[in-house]
């Protein structure tokens, strides 16, 4: 359960098996099953959640009722909500399992627990936001600079597995489009290639 966990963290820097073992015994083991939610809408994120095994994705609901998806989140991915959780504010995401998951979790009480035992874990979890951040970024600058299928081949490009684990409606919404203009995208894609 914990040799993915660990090999993230050892990729951020070097710990002792000790600093490894207090890192374990503070996280705890959640299984959920599909389109189980994980995280509602006005709830405090309470964890910091890695992903062993499954697929998530966090959305959030529009002023016309529709789900606007931000993130899939799969194996040795992060999922949460970074600001919720660190300044105990109520979301406005949701967070679903998209198929049974196998999850670490981690509490801000444990998380605070283990920086003050291990303070070098301080490094991975500014190491996990940069990503965050930067994936952030990236794809805010896809969504406004490039066309609908620029968008769609590098999401295909970026992210092969979740394309085939992910309904294409789903990729819609994170790609800022109905499902019939991806078909459309796809449909032109297609016919380039024959």
């Amino acid at each position: 359960m914990f040799t993915s966990i660990n090999d993230y963290v050892n990729r951020c820097g070097a710990f002792s098996p000790e600093d490894i073992a207090v890192f374990n015994s503070l996280l705890r083991s959640k299984s959920i099953k599909k389109k189980q939610l994980l995280l509602r809408e006005g709830e405090i994120c309470d964890f910091e959640a890695y992903i062993v095994k499954g697929c998530l994705r966090t959305f959030y609901i529009d002023e016309n009722g529709s789900e606007v998806i931000l993130q899939f989140s799969v194996e040795d991915w992060w999922v949460g909500d970074i600001g919720s959780f660190h300044e105990r504010t109520p979301t406005l995401l949701y967070v679903e399992a998209m198929e049974d998951s196998d999850l670490l979790m981690l509490n801000p009480a444990r998380k605070e627990e283990l920086l003050a035992r291990v303070p070098q874990f301080e490094r991975v979890f500014r190491l996990m936001i940069q990503r965050h951040l930067s994936a952030l970024e990236h794809r805010l600058i896809r969504t406004i600079a490039k066309t609908a299928e620029e968008r769609y081949v590098e999401f295909i490009k970026q992210y092969p597995k979740i394309a085939l684990r992910v309904p294409q409606h789903y990729i819609a919404s994170y790609l800022g489009m109905t499902p019939e203009f991806l078909s459309k995208v796809r449909r032109r894609l297609a016919t380039r290639r024959d």
